[in-house]
């Protein structure tokens, strides 16, 4: 199909889904790492704003490392 709408972009579909898929994984993983631990690592969810939060401290050291 992507093939037929493009036909001179050399696209395909499955490697650019598959990248895709693993990239979300990738990303979930470190999502549900931080919020999952024992410890619960100073990570946390807010359900009012729908997102995670921590110390500027924490974010700071984690963004570090990554």
């Amino acid at each position: 199909m992507l093939e037929k709408v493009l036909p001179h972009a050399m696209l395909k579909a499955k490697p650019n889904l598959e990248l895709k898929i693993s990239t979300l994984k990738r990303d979930w993983a470190i999502f549900y790492d931080m919020l999952s631990r024992k410890d619960n690592s100073g990570f946390g969810w807010d359900d009012h704003r729908q997102m995670v939060v921590a110390e500027d401290a924490l974010w700071n050291l984690h963004i570090s490392i990554s």
